[in-house]
Order: C-alpha cells, then sequence, then structure tokens
C-alpha cells in the first residue's frame, strides 16, 4: 500500500529532498508578490526655451571673410515630474528641442551669407550647440551696430496621452521663432589694388613697383602706412617696405612706389608679394587691412654669349682677336666692360674692351691682343671672359662666365721659321759669331 504523503515531497535524488512541495509553491508565491512593480515618469509641464548669441568676438571689419560661430541654447525646464507605476516611459522629454534647423538672414547688414540653413540636431534642456556660418562683410559696410535676425526651426513634445498600461500617443508642436543677434562694423577702410606697375624688375637685379591703392570703404584711416611684404621663399624681396600715406579718405587714390631685388636664380615669371595697411580707424584703435597678395612679373637675368666664329691665331704670335657678345637678357646692360683671361698658352697685354650700353638682342665687338706660345697646340682653346655692368639703378653687376673660343694655328712661311726654336737658336749663333769676329777684326790693326 502506498504513502499518501509520498507524492508531497520531492524525488530522494533532488537536491531538496526532503522539503514538502506545497511548502515550495508556497514560498514561491511570497517572492512573486514582493517584487516592485516598475514605475514610469510622466512630465506634466516644460517646453524649450531657445536663445542665439555670437561666439567670442562680434566686431567685425569691412572687407573680411568670417567663419561665424552662433551658439543656439536651450534653457528649457521640465517643473513637474510623476513618477509612479502603470505609467508608460516616455521617449522625449518636452523641455527638449528636436530636429533644430538655424537660418542667419542679412536683414539690412552689410553682410553676405554665403552658407545655407544649418541642422543642429536636437538640443536638451540646459544644452548649448555651436553652428558656423560663412559670411563677408561687404567692403563698403559702413561702422555701426546691427541685429542679425537668426530663424530657428524645432519641433517638441507637446503632450503624451496614455492608452491603457502598453501604449501611448505623442503629439508634436512645430515652432518658429526669430531671434536677434548683435552684429558690429568696426570703423575700417577697405583696401583696393588697383594696379601694379614694375620697372627695371630683373632676375639678379634691383627695381621699383609702383602700387595703386584705393581706399574703397566708407571710413577714414588716420596715420596709414603701406606696407609690402616678401611673400614666402618668393625671390622678389622689398628693399624699401613701407611708405606713408597719411590720411587716407573714402574713395582715395595712393601710388606707393616701393624698391625690390630680385635673388640671381629667379625665373622670367610672376612671383607673389603682399601689401597691407596699418591706420588708426575713426575710434582711435590702430589695425591692419586683410594682407592682398599681388603677382610682380619679372624679367630674365641680363646674359651674354659669344656669337661669332671663333678666331684664329697663330702660334708664336702676338695678334688682335675679335669676341662677338650679344646680349640675351630682358634688360639694357649699362656702361658695359668685357674682360677676357688668358691662360697658358695665351698671355695677354690688354684683357680689357670697352662695350657701352647693351639693348637686349644687341651684339657689339670688342678686342683684345693676346700672344701664342710658339708650342702651343693647334685646336681650338676655351677662355673665360665676363662682362661687368650696371643695372638701371646704378647697381654694378658681373655677368655669369662667358666661354670665349680661340682656334690656335700653324705659324706659315716666314713667320713659322721665325718662331722656330732650332731657327732662332741658329740665328742667335750666327748673331753671336759674327759679332765676335767683328770685334776681332777691329782689334788687329790695332794692335799692330
Amino acid at each position: 500500500m502506498s504513502n499518501p504523503l509520498k507524492s508531497f515531497f520531492l524525488p530522494r535524488n533532488n537536491p531538496l529532498f526532503g522539503v514538502p512541495a506545497i511548502l515550495l509553491f508556497g514560498l514561491c508565491l511570497a517572492i512573486i508578490c514582493t517584487q516592485p512593480v516598475m514605475a514610469g515618469t510622466k512630465y506634466m509641464t516644460g517646453e524649450p526655451s531657445i536663445s542665439a548669441t555670437i561666439s567670442g568676438i562680434n566686431e567685425f571689419t569691412p572687407g573680411a571673410s568670417i567663419d561665424l560661430p552662433i551658439n543656439i541654447e536651450n534653457s528649457g525646464l521640465n517643473y513637474i515630474k510623476m513618477v509612479q507605476s502603470g505609467i508608460v516611459e516616455r521617449d522625449d522629454i518636452p523641455s527638449t528641442a528636436k530636429m533644430v534647423r538655424v537660418t542667419l538672414l542679412p536683414d539690412g547688414a552689410p553682410i553676405l551669407i554665403k552658407s545655407d540653413t544649418q541642422m543642429a540636431g536636437d538640443i536638451a534642456g540646459s544644452e548649448r550647440k555651436t553652428v558656423n556660418f560663412q559670411i563677408r562683410v561687404k567692403d563698403d559696410g559702413q561702422a555701426g551696430t546691427y541685429n542679425l535676425p537668426v530663424q530657428i526651426e524645432y519641433t517638441y513634445l507637446a503632450s503624451a496621452e496614455q492608452i491603457g498600461t502598453d501604449s501611448i500617443i505623442n503629439r508634436y508642436n512645430s515652432k518658429t521663432e526669430n531671434l536677434l543677434v548683435p552684429f558690429v562694423v568696426k570703423s575700417a577702410i577697405n583696401l583696393e589694388v588697383l594696379n601694379v606697375t614694375p620697372s627695371d624688375i630683373n632676375a639678379g637685379g634691383e627695381g621699383f613697383i609702383t602700387v595703386t591703392l584705393k581706399n574703397s570703404g566708407a571710413d577714414i584711416g588716420r596715420k596709414s602706412i603701406a606696407k609690402l611684404n616678401r611673400s614666402g621663399n618668393s625671390p622678389v624681396v622689398p628693399v624699401d617696405s613701407t611708405v606713408y600715406i597719411g590720411d587716407f579718405n573714402p574713395g582715395d587714390v595712393f601710388e606707393a612706389k616701393f624698391k625690390v631685388s630680385v635673388t640671381r636664380d629667379a625665373e622670367p615669371q610672376d612671383y607673389p608679394l603682399e601689401i597691407m595697411v596699418s591706420y588708426e580707424n575713426g575710434d582711435g584703435e590702430a589695425l591692419d587691412t586683410p594682407v592682398q597678395s599681388i603677382g610682380i612679373p619679372v624679367g630674365g637675368k641680363i646674359k651674354f654669349s659669344m656669337v661669332n666664329e671663333p678666331p684664329q691665331v697663330k702660334s708664336g704670335a702676338k695678334e688682335v682677336i675679335e669676341v662677338e657678345y650679344r646680349n640675351d637678357g630682358d634688360a639694357i646692360a649699362y656702361s658695359s666692360e668685357a674682360r677676357i683671361s688668358a691662360v697658358d698658352p695665351f698671355s695677354s697685354d690688354d684683357d680689357l674692351a670697352y662695350l657701352g650700353d647693351i639693348k637686349p638682342g644687341e651684339s657689339v665687338i670688342a678686342k683684345f691682343k693676346i700672344s701664342t706660345t710658339s708650342d702651343a697646340i693647334e685646336k681650338t682653346y676655351g677662355l673665360d671672359s665676363e662682362i661687368r655692368y650696371r643695372d638701371a639703378l646704378e647697381n654694378s653687376q658681373i655677368s655669369d662666365t662667358i666661354k670665349v673660343q680661340v682656334r690656335v694655328v700653324k705659324s706659315e712661311g716666314l713667320a713659322a721659321i721665325l718662331t722656330n726654336p732650332i731657327v732662332i737658336a741658329l740665328i742667335l749663333i750666327i748673331i753671336i759669331g759674327a759679332a765676335y769676329r767683328f770685334s776681332t777684326t777691329r782689334r788687329k790693326p790695332g794692335s799692330a
């Protein structure tokens, strides 16, 4: 006969063997009943409160291109918050501005707006985000304070209606706010470069550039100074870098003349320089105009070449050779003088030749007197020569080395005989012997 209590106990192999099953059931039921019920959150009031300000400095000069940062701040608060069981948790908070779009409008301010509407995303209460707009202040912008309209569009949770214990209906409102941010245009001039005129700008030399400047702004610049600066590694380097302008009134045009030098390795092309104007504005504040780059055309350096056929000289002879030099540069070489360097088997008693002024593409002839040793080998030799000249600013310059080719040929006829060392030695022996014989003959009568 089976035991009726057997069914109230767990099997012998169970870890809880010996505990009545009805007792375990009661324990589980007690645990379930004592678990806390999950509570939801419900906000009874609140909505976004949006404001806009320019981040950092809000004073700008005419002609300036600006990356304008605008702060969008949400100071909305949630005043009543309810937490209890049975409330379905909300996805959004009423004070959050969602899908914020920001548009900057000029509204009469002297600016050009280059950026379209900017997306700021969601901005929660007590949160701030920054959007950036690319703008340019007009060159003729009048000094003063302007209010820039900032249009802000967003949506927010207006209400949330709970249906039953597991559903909720969210209702959103869309809102557009037009806020004003102060924007200050400072008293300033606007520099405009009308023209750049170079004069004698060539590689390896010095020259002038005249820059025509205009104040196209709406304000006066006092104690104005035009400044010319080198641009990076440009081979054009200012020698005189500042020119005093004085009062630079709106609409005034001024010609600033600067002296510059050019390195010898410059190629014939345009190179950059930078120009700006320092001044005092109407408020007595020291300002600089934005730096402007200008192009300077540079001509090739003055260089020369020998263009005639190599002159011929006879070995052992002294002769005058003619060398035709041509100016292959882009500028006039003034008061030119050529020098030739005579090396073995040549020598020279007259190695200078005055050439005068040589225009680009023009050729002139120099004459040099050189001597050649009698043992010179018959071939074409290359002699170094150079030309010293003055540039347009009377600076002394020396050309690169110019190779002068001279061909040595063998002497012929009497000249060949007279330049032969053996013949010269025999002639000397004969002369010495004749002199000795003559002197001996004259002594004999006297001795008798």
